[in-house]
């Protein structure tokens, strides 16, 4: 039952041990809100979401943390461009964040807290880094001697002689120019907090540390992010926290990007894709699907085809799953625990496309029973899925999915009408054992994008992959 995960910082896998046993606690850097996330955004909350699933399935008491970050350079240059206040575009757009995340079923975290309300923690962090000797103001602006830090640029494995430190714009006074900014003097009409130091605002890092600090203490399981993040972001924030006197994260665990024609997804190079205008043309748990199977360190490149292909292999789950209710007579509650080989998937670093083969070798042993009429058979493998799809969010019987199959409710009643009478001509030329005229009825319904299927209680139709 150990669980073992990939440590960015330690290069390889290793066994999770807790720094109180029977507990997890996780940070995991959260939105940017500067503008509505596209699906590479969300992808990092969904994997982190199944983590978490993971660990309370194994019986852990897991404490999440997901960060918001609401003041920032962009966030600030696009209030001076719409004439708009900055915290009205930063919570609009956590708003849109939090619609994405429940969209594709990502549990809420236990704690999301937001940059600007914790500056009291940032200048606290500040002062005791100054006094220490790792930080320094210069002209309003407090940066990180990053020469005092003997460990800085051990996770993302640089030589600091080779190091370009990213700088925003006013960052003067600094000392050597690899030295990060962790808090930036107030320009004219920007937001700002009043410091020891002169009026001014958070550096991104700053927060991170910070807010770990406060809701994890000086030490903590699990930090996570996309591998975007590891310099400089997490390296500035292990540099802080380790120089404040916090052991910080025991594990760094990092997933990979969504990306289109090989590039990283992203708004800066125009190939986004929202997750607002997605869940218009997709079923949530087909995308849930599609970006939570893959395993969490993998690139996934976005296609059009991989989304069909994910909405066809969710569609056979299903097809098994309502197979075996129409059977059973019954709603059938998932198992307890979940078969072996897909805990040992789980637990080697979160292998879920190894576990996903589980389920879809169970979903196959289900047919066969049901093929063989063994109803008791059915039911076990259905219970088995159920308790596999749950730990993965998948399960489309959860209330959170309830009515979500139908893509579009208010249409659903009048389309199984007009179904329905097509369905009865083919059961009157199938009484009169007109066989070519039956087979042609079911052969349009197919090509019109239906699934038509016989059962015990009649035929039924589905919607068919794309």
């Amino acid at each position: 039952m150990t669980i073992r995960l990939y440590d960015t910082d330690a290069r390889q896998i290793r066994d999770f041990v807790p720094l109180t046993a029977g507990c997890v606690s996780i940070y995991l850097c959260g939105a940017t809100v500067q503008a509505a996330p596209h699906i590479g955004h969300i992808r990092s909350g969904l994997n982190f979401d199944i983590m978490r699933r993971w660990f309370d399935h194994r019986g852990y008491d897991v404490t999440f943390i997901r960060n918001v970050t609401d003041i920032d350079d962009k966030i600030i240059q696009k209030s001076a461009e719409q004439g708009r206040p900055w915290w009205s575009i930063g919570y609009e757009n956590e708003r849109a964040f939090n619609d994405g995340y429940d969209a594709l079923g990502c549990l809420p975290p236990t704690y999301e807290p937001r940059a600007t309300g914790h500056i009291t923690e940032m200048v606290e962090m500040m002062r005791g880094l100054i006094e220490r000797g790792h930080a320094y103001e210069a002209d309003g602006n407090v940066y990180f001697d990053v020469r005092s830090y003997e460990g800085y640029l051990e996770l993302s494995n640089q030589d600091l002689d080779d190091l370009r430190q990213p700088s925003g714009d006013n960052e003067t006074g600094k000392r050597d120019k690899r030295d990060f900014a962790m808090w930036k003097a107030a320009k004219p009409g920007e937001p700002s907090w009043e410091t020891p130091w002169g009026r001014g605002r958070p550096g991104w890092h700053l927060e991170c540390s910070a807010m770990a600090h406060k809701y994890l203490g000086s030490a903590f399981d699990i930090h996570g992010g996309g591998i975007d993040l590891i310099f400089p972001h997490h390296e500035n924030e292990i540099a802080q926290a380790k120089a404040f006197g916090d052991e910080f994260a025991k594990y760094w665990v990092h997933n990979g990007w969504v990306t289109m024609s090989g590039e990283k997804m992203s708004k800066s190079l125009g190939n986004s894709v929202l997750v607002s205008e997605m869940v218009k043309r997709w079923r949530p748990i087909v995308l849930r699907y599609y970006l939570g199977t893959p395993h969490y360190r993998s690139m996934i490149e976005y296609s059009e085809e991989a989304l069909r292909e994910a909405e066809s292999a969710f569609a056979r789950i299903e097809g098994f799953i309502q197979r075996v209710i129409e059977k059973a007579g019954a709603e059938v509650a998932p198992a307890a625990e979940v078969p072996p080989a897909f805990a040992e998937a789980m637990d080697d670093d979160l292998g879920v496309p190894q576990a996903l083969a589980i389920v879809h070798t169970t979903v196959r042993q289900g047919n066969s029973a049901l093929a063989a009429d063994d109803k008791e058979a059915a039911v076990a493998r259905l219970a088995e899925v159920r308790a596999m799809l749950g730990v993965l969010g998948l399960d489309p019987l959860d209330p959170h999915w309830a009515g979500e199959s139908d893509r579009g409710e208010d249409l659903h009643g009048v389309v199984d009408t007009l179904v329905r009478l097509v369905l009865d001509q083919r059961q009157s030329a199938r009484e009169r054992k007109d066989w070519p005229a039956a087979d042609a009825i079911r052969d349009q319904l197919n090509q019109s994008g239906l699934v038509i299927e016989d059962s015990p209680n009649g035929p039924r139709w589905t919607l068919g992959p794309r």
